[in-house]
Order: structure tokens, then C-alpha cells, then sequence
């Protein structure tokens, strides 16, 4: 079951968050200061290709550092990316077979906010 929502999602939504998420990143890396940044925007935009049968996970060891740099996220590209899931998700959930779909993109609407201090794990 697992595998039939991520090809499906795959091509309804997946591969267009995984684009916003990768130029995103690549944005980031112009700069040498937002780096971090960048190489948290290729973790998520993995995990928004092939989201099913893995889960975020909130590290509480992440310190003040972590905290500033998702502030400056936030301002910078969080939003964006956040109301990137929340129209896909409207969207999908339109149809009955893309419920699932729509709240799969809803859970991924607080690591597109904050994405440093949390990490993808196989479920």
C-alpha cells in the first residue's frame, strides 16, 4: 500500500514540493552562510518524493542555534514551501482518492517551517 501512494504521489504532488525544495536549496547554497540551510532543503525534498512509510522526528538535543536559523527560515523560504503544501493539499483532498495525498502534504507543512532540529526516520 505503501508504494502505490508514493507513485501516486510521486506524480500528484510529490515531484513538484521535491522541485520547490531542491531550488530552494540550491538557492541556499550559493551562499557559504546558508549552507545548513540548503542541505536541510535536500533532506526534505527527498522525503517529499517518497514520503510514506517514514516519519519526522523532533531532535531535542537541536540548541538556540538551531532555533535562530528556523526564524530566518521561516522568513526566508518556510513560507513559501508551507503554503506550497497547504494549496496541494486543499487540492488533493478535493477528491476522495486523494485524502490521503492532501493529509500527507498537511503533515508536512511543520517541517517546511522549521526544518533544522528535526531528522527523517523509516517508520
Amino acid at each position: 500500500m505503501r508504494t502505490l501512494l508514493n507513485v501516486i504521489w510521486l506524480v500528484l504532488s510529490g515531484l513538484w514540493m521535491a522541485i520547490g525544495y531542491v531550488l530552494a536549496g540550491i538557492i541556499c547554497c550559493v551562499l557559504i552562510i546558508t549552507i545548513p540551510f540548503g542541505l536541510a532543503s535536500f533532506r526534505i525534498a527527498n522525503y517529499a518524493l517518497w514520503p510514506f512509510g517514514r516519519t519526522i522526528e523532533t531532535r531535542r538535543e537541536a540548541g538556540v542555534a538551531s532555533v535562530i536559523g528556523n526564524v530566518v527560515w521561516i522568513v526566508v523560504a518556510g513560507w513559501w514551501l508551507a503554503i506550497g503544501h497547504i494549496v496541494s493539499g486543499i487540492a488533493l483532498c478535493v477528491t476522495v482518492i486523494g485524502i490521503p495525498l492532501g493529509i500527507a502534504n498537511f503533515k508536512m507543512v511543520p517541517v517546511s517551517l522549521v526544518p533544522l532540529g528535526s531528522r527523517i526516520v523509516s517508520t
